[in-house]
Formats: C-alpha cells, sequence, structure tokens
C-alpha cells in the first residue's frame, strides 16, 4: 500500500543532489513491513560507476542490511521512473512493487535544457531496446569464446550446490 512519507524520502534524498557535488538527483528507499532497510542517491559522478543509480544503490544497502539477496515482500519508492538497469536490478532482488514520482519523460523534459557534457545521458529507448534484446540482435557487437571453459565450471559450481543441499538436508 502507497505511503506518501516513503515517497517523500525518496524525494528528500534526491534533493541532496543540489549541494552534493558528484550526485544526481535521482533517491530511492526500500521498504520491508512498513520500515525502511535500504536508501539510495545516484552517485555514479562521484563514484565513476555508471550503475550507481539511486535505486542499485538503495538495493544494495538493503540487502546489506537484511543479509540476503532475496527482496521478496519489499516495496521500492523513487524520485523518477526506473531506467531498464534498475528495473533488472529490481526483478533479480524480487521487489514486489514500484512506487515512482516523475515519470522518464517528465525527467527528460527537465534535463532538456542541458547539454551532453552538463548531463550524464543515457537514451533511455536504447538502453530498454538492447537489455530486452537477445545478444545477437543487440547493436553492440559480440562474440562467444572459450564457453566449454566457462560451462565446465558453472557445471561444477551447481553440482557442488547440488551436493552441499543434499548434505544439509540429510
Amino acid at each position: 500500500m502507497y505511503r506518501e512519507d516513503f515517497m517523500r524520502r525518496a524525494i528528500e534524498i534526491s534533493r541532496r543532489a543540489l549541494t552534493e557535488p558528484g550526485t544526481e538527483p535521482f533517491g530511492c528507499i526500500v521498504v520491508k513491513d512498513g520500515a525502511v532497510v535500504g536508501e539510495g542517491l545516484n552517485h555514479s559522478l562521484a563514484h565513476f560507476d555508471p550503475t550507481s543509480h539511486g535505486e542499485v544503490e538503495a538495493i544494495r544497502d538493503a540487502c546489506r542490511r537484511l543479509q540476503c539477496v532475496d527482496l521478496s515482500g519489499c516495496d521500492l519508492y523513487t524520485s523518477c521512473e526506473p531506467c531498464a538497469m534498475c528495473v533488472a536490478t529490481m526483478e533479480v532482488a524480487g521487489i514486489s512493487k514500484l512506487y515512482y514520482a516523475a515519470s522518464m519523460s517528465q525527467a527528460g523534459a527537465a534535463f532538456a535544457a542541458l547539454t551532453r557534457a552538463e548531463r550524464h545521458p543515457i537514451d533511455v529507448v536504447a538502453l530498454r531496446a538492447a537489455a530486452g534484446a537477445l545478444v545477437e540482435d543487440r547493436a553492440m557487437p559480440s562474440q562467444q569464446a572459450m564457453d566449454a571453459d566457462a560451462v565446465a565450471i558453472l557445471e561444477n559450481w551447481a553440482q557442488a550446490r547440488k551436493t552441499a543441499a543434499a548434505g544439509a538436508a540429510g
């Protein structure tokens, strides 16, 4: 169930970008059972990390605090509609519900007057297309190599997990 106080917190976190160098105005919180368990602000420029979006940072914070990688049952409140990378992170983490303030088109309009050098540009349309495409259908060139070696490690790891689980159950 939506709570205005949680959205206000996400927006307040985004407001830090007005005075905190190296940040961008995208704030986020993760909520579980009515309590904030993670917070994040976009630090992509400060950390030289293109994945340091507010949503990703809030999910990282929540996972560290809860000591898990499964955030099923958690809601995410964010100051702006998430990009495809953040949506993918939310899906992998198991976020149950998204609440957002500004839409992607509203953010685009707010940033329209900025030059490429004045902002950290993301082509959200291209990002969505690439994230949802099969590797052979993406614009970025790719080549598969040494798959047998990599698959052997994957199979060995999976077998070790299966053996460990069977030992713990028995």
